[in-house]
């Protein structure tokens, strides 16, 4: 498991709360040191019981490529407001969150990039097969084609069987559920922490996340994790060449397996890069990489934009070929392993 090392906001990093058309969420936003953007602007979206922080290592080296980058907490998630009901946490309600979030942090730019790390991968894909324009390029983080396996689905099991063993037939009572996940935190997940060699700092800012997230959001999403269907097919006839597609993972991840983040790559026709010593989350295992990364396919995709001159002509072509191993090729330290039987 992936953990925080530092809670530290460097000086070009703020907290703050934007403001939507379907409401307020709380963003980390990070700008170049000079504090003007001369690039497109990018959305990053955690992953299960995440937040904003988890980005923290990558969001000074990002935006010192010249662009604004925007990590938010998910509807629900840690200091974002929680939705009423569970359809709040729906695939659809949190794609359109995440359209209208997409709109306020791209809207002078013209557009903005967007990046999903594991659930938040899902996400983010629903967003784009909802509405593809808007958006410059998706990159999935350490994020599979469906429904997640493992270790990990058993741990989801067993969130389920603590507060929502009816499945939905009973009435979701928050004040209890909260009851139940702070029960949960003393016996199971601080003791473990500490027994990891964890800091207390970083300790103290798990427990108050996992205190102020909803508990209806943890049900619903965790189902969602575990039925999430293949849509591969899906965005792969979205994006076609009309928006740039990155795949990035760990060789060690353990909740899709590498194999399976490759073949979903090569289906989509997508980029691909993966990091060497890395686990689930490489945006924590190895920030200088995944931010080099990132940062390298952001600016071939912008390249690869039409620039239109005020006469209306286009000086350059919106889907120029892509090759699938530009991004590795890029960067020294990543490497990419076949596919399964390949």
């Amino acid at each position: 498991m992936s953990t925080l090392r530092s809670l530290h906001l460097p000086e070009q990093v703020r907290s703050t709360t934007l403001m939507t058309e379907r409401g307020e969420f709380a963003v980390l936003v990070a700008q170049p040191a000079l504090g003007v953007s001369h690039r497109k602007p990018a959305l990053l979206i955690p992953g299960y019981t995440g937040s904003k922080e988890n980005f923290l290592p990558v969001l000074e080296p990002l935006a010192a490529a010249g662009r604004t980058v925007v990590a938010i907490d998910i509807r629900g998630q840690y200091q974002s407001p929680a939705a009423p009901d569970r359809v709040g946490y729906s695939p659809a309600a949190l794609a359109a969150d995440m359209l209208s979030v997409a709109d306020a942090v791209g809207r002078e730019a013209g557009g903005a990039h967007i990046v999903g790390h594991s659930l938040g991968g899902l996400i983010a894909r629903e967003a784009v097969l909802k509405r593809a324009s808007g958006f410059l390029s998706v990159t999935l983080l350490g994020s599979g084609p469906g429904a997640i396996g493992g270790q990990r689905a058993e741990a989801l099991r067993e969130v389920l069987a603590l507060l929502d063993p009816g499945n939905g037939a009973d009435p979701d009572d928050r004040g209890q559920l909260a009851a139940l996940v702070r029960q949960a935190w003393h016996d199971q997940h601080e003791p473990q922490a500490r027994a990891e060699g964890t800091d207390e700092h970083i300790i103290a800012f798990l427990k108050e996340r996992t205190l102020r997230t909803c508990p209806v959001h943890l049900i619903v999403l965790a189902r969602f994790l575990l039925d999430c269907p293949d849509r591969t097919a899906d965005l792969a006839a979205r994006i076609s060449d009309k928006l740039p597609a990155l795949v990035v993972y760990g060789e060690n991840d353990d909740a899709w397996p590498p194999a399976e983040q490759d073949r979903m790559a090569r289906h989509l026709g997508a980029e691909r890069a993966c990091i060497p010593g890395a686990a689930h989350s490489p945006a924590i295992d190895a920030p200088v990489t995944t931010a080099a990364i990132l940062t390298n396919f952001w600016n071939e995709a912008e390249r690869r934009q039409p620039t239109v001159h005020s006469c209306g002509r286009k000086t350059r072509s919106a889907a120029e070929g892509r090759s699938d191993s530009r991004v590795a090729a890029r960067s020294a330290t990543a490497s990419t392993p076949p596919a399964a039987g390949a």
